[in-house]
């Protein structure tokens, strides 16, 4: 929480980044493809806030951390990096709008690669028309 009781800036780039190892690393999984997990590097993040998230009172007093949601899709998909878009949402109204450039990489030997087919056989179902 910042001074003026609404959710950090930086934070909102914690919310994103928690939902892409969600989909990269459970939900991928869940479809049996755990390449990601070898390696993603980050090679850029952008943001636009839109309207601040406040804590919420709990009736103790106490401040409550919000309930946000968050949608996600790939943007842009390219043989050696793809773009994950974000829209994050507060009781239903748009706050934030994000897009992180994903690169595939091999962390044991330390240079990035090409996504594989069952990579992109993954993204595709998600990729922005």
């Amino acid at each position: 929480m910042d001074v003026y009781g609404h959710v950090n800036n930086a934070r909102f780039l914690t919310l994103y980044e928690e939902a892409r190892v969600a989909m990269f690393f459970r939900g991928a999984k869940a479809h049996g493809l755990t390449s990601f997990e070898e390696g993603i590097v980050i090679a850029r993040h952008e943001i636009d806030y839109l309207r601040p998230v406040d804590y919420g009172t709990e009736l103790d007093g106490e401040s409550e951390p919000p309930r946000v949601r968050i949608e996600m899709w790939i943007s842009e998909l390219r043989a050696g990096r793809f773009t994950v878009a974000y829209e994050l949402f507060d009781e239903g109204l748009l706050a934030g709008r994000a897009k992180s450039v994903c690169v595939p990489y091999n962390l044991a030997e330390g240079f990035p690669r090409r996504l594989t087919e069952a990579e992109r056989d993954f993204l595709k179902p998600y990729l922005e028309p």
